[in-house]
């Protein structure tokens, strides 16, 4: 379960703390702490599929078109109280990143689309917190995919959540003009080996 301080943290406070292998990230100022996530193939491949579609639907967008970022991407969602998280993928528009300085390794500014690939060790409410601060803080598209039933949950700012099985299409829809991805398509696998 995650710790939870009571005092209030501004991101600078958060980024002082010495790293020790435990994962750090600001929720309306409140500091969540718990153990490193262990990712695993299924994990790190719906990622890579994913930014590979982002950027294959990005490279034909008018310039500036933004930036597809990865890997647990710091992010400072919002300022007094600070929410400050990592997101799996997650889609800046170009207002967002020319507005980026050299005194942070973070971005600053809500992304358009935040996507979260669900580990074994997520839980439904440390998942359903992280979708309601991205909502609040402006994100326009939220996907949350599960790598073991294929699935992706979207939540949009006032509408119902839907859920996509994998014989669906997501579609960026106003958010994202033009993209569409075929869910099958993140979680495509290559089940066998070829030898030479």
């Amino acid at each position: 379960m995650s710790a939870v301080a009571s005092e209030l943290l501004t991101t600078e406070q958060l980024l002082a703390i010495p790293d020790d292998g435990m994962d750090r990230e600001l929720i309306q100022g409140h500091l969540r702490v718990r153990p490193m996530t262990k990712r695993n193939r299924f994990h790190t491949h719906a990622v890579t599929r994913l930014a590979f579609l982002l950027e294959s639907w990005l490279d034909n967008q008018p310039q500036p078109p933004g930036e597809v970022h990865t890997g647990e991407v710091g992010t400072i969602l919002k300022r007094d109280p600070d929410t400050t998280v990592g997101i799996d993928v997650a889609f800046f528009s170009a207002d967002v990143i020319t507005r980026q300085t050299d005194r942070t390794s973070m971005i600053e500014g809500a992304p358009r689309l935040a996507v979260e690939v669900l580990s074994p060790s997520d839980k439904q409410e440390e998942v359903r917190e992280k979708v309601v601060e991205y909502i609040n803080a402006g994100v326009a598209l939220v996907w949350i995919v599960d790598p073991y039933f294929e699935t992706v949950q979207v939540y949009r700012p006032h509408a119902a959540p839907e859920m996509f099985n994998r014989e669906q299409v997501l579609s960026g829809g106003d958010v994202l003009p033009g993209l569409e991805i075929a869910v099958a398509g993140i979680f495509k696998r290559s089940d066998s080996v070829t030898k030479n």
